[in-house]
């Protein structure tokens, strides 16, 4: 069997996603402070939402869940906006709802961790160059 790497034939056999890929993403996504925080406030509104919404008796309804909502904004709301495009309704199926909850916070929180790591300068060469190299 004859492997080319003629015009990048060889990259193309490649698979998409190695191990190595995984980790970063999961490293990117989970594996520091400002991804951990986040996650977390996340994870304590939704709780909050929670038990607002099934133990707590309310006469009118509330708008605890709102707060969900705005921390998984703006990319919630291309969720939405995809779904109307698409024909769907925005508001439709109770799981396209959470599906678009949990995917925008984990989107939002890669996010952050790819954010921090181009703050630190992480990724690049940390020698020395001389100007103009």
């Amino acid at each position: 069997m004859e492997t080319s790497t003629i015009y990048g034939e060889q990259a193309m056999n490649k698979p998409v996603m190695n191990k190595q890929h995984l980790r970063t993403l999961a490293r990117l996504t989970f594996g520091n402070a400002a991804s951990l925080i986040y996650l977390g406030v996340v994870l304590a509104t939704a709780v909050f939402v929670a038990v607002d919404t099934l133990l707590v008796p309310h006469e009118d309804a509330s708008f605890a869940g709102v707060w969900v909502f705005l921390l998984a904004a703006p990319t919630v709301f291309v969720f939405f906006v995809g779904s109307e495009l698409w024909g769907a309704d925005a508001a439709g199926p109770a799981w396209f709802i959470y599906l678009a909850l949990v995917v925008s916070v984990l989107v939002q929180a890669f996010a952050l961790g790819w954010f921090v790591r181009l703050v630190r300068g992480g990724g690049r060469s940390r020698t020395a160059h001389p100007q103009g190299v």
